[in-house]
């Protein structure tokens, strides 16, 4: 007989009650197929039944080899470790189980049991009660709190008797935020949060399960919740910098600016040696009103010659080929080759490059492949996963594949890579992208820019970097809606509604109170016009009504919208007729996307170079009209094109044509402009040897 059918017809003796004639069967299947986990599973619960609990943990110990991430193997072999008494490895075990099946009842009963004979009695009450609650059936469960609550002993005679062992130095508040922990990092936010509250129900001073609660809050966007459990964190430890970090970026979300902005810098002046810390707070200065581009400079390069000048000093010299018209090779590193709005401008680059002359090398350092992710690997000619490196080890990895002109994706965003660039893995180093600005780096030889966003004779000294301008556009962008459901343009919501929408569904931390203010000012010129705004839920939203209340604006013309999928954030733009930009810092993704849907995005010209992206937007377009100088030009720019329907519904038909033959849509033209400023700065390079 084979091993399947020895096994079925043991399952069939084991439930008649034949425990020796199954148990020989169960043995007999195991002899073909050793690692099968189900025969090995029920033969020990055979054991188990007869004492022989050595031989049942041995049992499930090969099962769990077999199957790691069984749930119910883990489970039972958690239970077989209480019976033996050896309680730290029940514990460790039985948490594994929960972590890969946050659901299972009964291995969180037999958490509760473990704990119980350990003496953690409130662990144990908790565990109880989450068992109960995933179980309603499972009365054991209700039975076991009841006493405990009634003060009555441990969980003597439950299960084999077995001797107290050597418990582990891990408390239990500890060892369920652990299991937290494991569950948030794989993506278990909900369940994660069960067990950072049941933690700190044992343990309220546990700084990092309160940290770990906010930022499972702050990712689902609920920052209220979120800078408070942070706050409380901080108070418990001030030394915590994990919370700081995270409470800066909540506080940012919410619109609490100068907030974000103190904590920021608390983080950086408390650990001046953390370049991840710094790097956030250079990131968000441009959003920040009153912000300079010389304040951003100091502090780019207070950032290098903290974190980077050291590394560069190390870096060897490169033994390049500097032949000038040879085919080169350019790498691009970024994070963020998957489905992200960076996509939307890498892909159609990538897909026009000209490989014959160009060997493209891209370094995605994203844990979460996608649909995208294998889209741009197809335009590659290299393409290497290096999430696992580290920076040193990837700089030596690109400095193998003798990359000639290096180009950063993410400057000092999430998950940068600027200590890569930091070591000179390339002769040549470009940044692009991630914003419109400086790294600060003295090893980034070049920044890509546009005659918009720096105008020609514009001050860039405020850039480490040399200033190299694309002829047209610094983003050449693609919708990527080549899927189902995509909405379309849709007629002019004003004509139908009989009054004018306004909105923004920008990034709220670019919503300061100065904004805020301007747009009151619209509202009250186009009498009956309502906006809708993204804004998160709570505190946030509570500041935004009582400024426009403060400005005789009703509360019933402002419609505050959640965040929301890609789909969903297209389809809001058929219920707007006018959006207004940001400012300091501009939209820009987000206004390009307003555009592609028919809706003219109304803009203010900046001092810093973020806050010149809607010009250059504009410009490519053909519509200066659009652009305003001033808080007050603003207000006149949006009101007169409320007032003028005809032309607003004419821009509503031809916008997204206009994108399409615009060079804000031309990949191929785009590619060819900027593989011509590759080819220049490598001609230079050569020249200077």
């Amino acid at each position: 007989m084979t091993a399947a059918s020895l096994f079925e017809l043991a399952v069939q003796f084991h439930r008649a009650g034949q425990v020796d004639r199954a148990e020989l069967l169960y043995r007999g299947a195991l002899e073909q197929a050793p690692g099968h986990g189900d025969a090995l599973l029920l033969l020990s619960v055979i054991t188990v039944q007869s004492g022989r609990l050595a031989e049942a943990a041995a049992l499930l110990e090969r099962a769990v080899r077999v199957a790691p991430n069984n749930a119910l193997y883990l489970s039972h072999l958690g239970d077989v470790y209480r019976c033996l008494g050896r309680r730290p490895q029940a514990v460790a075990v039985l948490l594994m189980a929960v972590a890969r099946k946050p659901d299972f009842a009964e291995a969180v009963f037999n958490l509760a049991l473990t704990f119980e004979e350990q003496g953690d009695l409130d662990a144990a009450a908790a565990c109880y009660e989450r068992a109960r609650d995933l179980e309603p059936g499972l009365l054991q469960a209700g039975e076991r709190l009841a006493s405990l609550r009634e003060g009555r002993g441990a969980a003597a005679g439950i299960g084999p008797a077995a001797a107290r062992g050597p418990e582990s130095s891990l408390s239990a508040s500890d060892a369920l935020a652990a299991l937290g922990e494991t569950l948030r990092l794989g993506g278990r936010s909900d369940d994660a949060a069960v067990w950072y509250r049941v933690a700190l129900k044992l343990n309220p001073r546990m700084a990092n399960a309160y940290t770990a609660l906010g930022a499972i809050h702050a990712d689902a966007g609920r920052f209220d919740e979120a800078i408070d459990d942070l706050r409380r964190a901080l108070e418990i430890d001030r030394s915590f910098h994990v919370a700081r970090d995270y409470l800066a970026a909540a506080l940012g979300e919410s619109g609490l600016l100068d907030e974000s902005q103190a904590m920021y810098r608390e983080a950086v002046a408390l650990c001046p040696d953390d370049p991840v810390a710094h790097s956030a707070l250079l990131f968000n200065m441009p959003f920040w009103p009153n912000v300079t581009d010389s304040d951003i400079l100091a502090e780019a390069r207070a950032w290098n010659a903290r974190h980077a000048r050291p590394l560069a000093a190390q870096a060897p010299p490169h033994k390049t080929d500097r032949s000038a018209d040879r085919r080169l090779r350019i790498g691009y590193v970024s994070p963020d080759f998957r489905t992200h709005v960076q996509s939307l401008f890498t892909i159609p680059l990538f897909q026009n490059h000209d490989h014959r002359q160009f060997e493209i090398f891209c370094y995605s350092s994203t844990d979460k492949p996608d649909n995208l992710t294998d889209r741009i690997r197809g335009h590659a000619d290299v393409f290497r996963e290096v999430a696992a490196l580290d920076d040193a080890a990837l700089a030596e990895v690109i400095r193998r594949d003798q990359i000639d002109i290096l180009v950063d994706l993410t400057m000092h965003m999430t998950d940068r890579r600027v200590l890569v660039f930091a070591r000179r893995p390339a002769p040549l180093q470009v940044c692009w992208l991630a914003y419109p600005g400086t790294t600060g780096l003295e090893s980034m030889d070049y920044r890509l820019s546009d005659p918009f966003l720096d105008p020609p004779g514009a001050n860039t000294g405020v850039y480490t970097e040399e200033t190299l301008r694309l002829p047209d556009s610094f983003w050449c962008y693609d919708p990527l809606t080549d899927v189902p459901d995509v909405p379309d343009v849709s007629a002019l919501p004003a004509l139908a509604e009989g009054r004018v929408n306004f909105g923004c569904l920008n990034h709220f931390r670019k919503v300061n109170e100065g904004v805020l203010h301007v747009w009151t000012r619209v509202l009250a010129a186009v009498p009956r016009s309502r906006l809708m705004l993204m804004a998160p839920q709570g505190r946030a939203r509570d500041r935004v009504r009582s400024i426009f209340e403060a400005g005789g604006v009703q509360l019933d013309r402002i419609e505050l919208v959640d965040r929301c999928g890609r789909l969903d954030y297209l389809r809001r733009y058929r219920e707007i007729d006018i959006c207004l930009d940001t400012f300091p810092s501009n939209g820009h993704t987000t206004s390009l996307d307003a555009l592609w849907m028919g809706v003219p995005v109304v803009t203010l010209a900046g001092e810093t170079v973020v806050g010149r992206a809607g010009v250059c937007q504009a410009m490519n377009l053909g519509l200066p009209e659009l652009i305003a100088t001033t808080p007050e030009h603003y207000v006149r720019v949006a009101s007169s094109l409320a007032e003028d329907l005809e032309h607003l519904g004419e821009l509503r038909r031809t916008l997204r044509d206009r994108m399409k033959q615009s060079p804000l849509m031309d990949g191929p033209r785009f590619a060819r402009n900027l593989e011509s400023i590759y080819r220049d700065i490598w001609r230079r390079f050569c020249a200077r040897a």
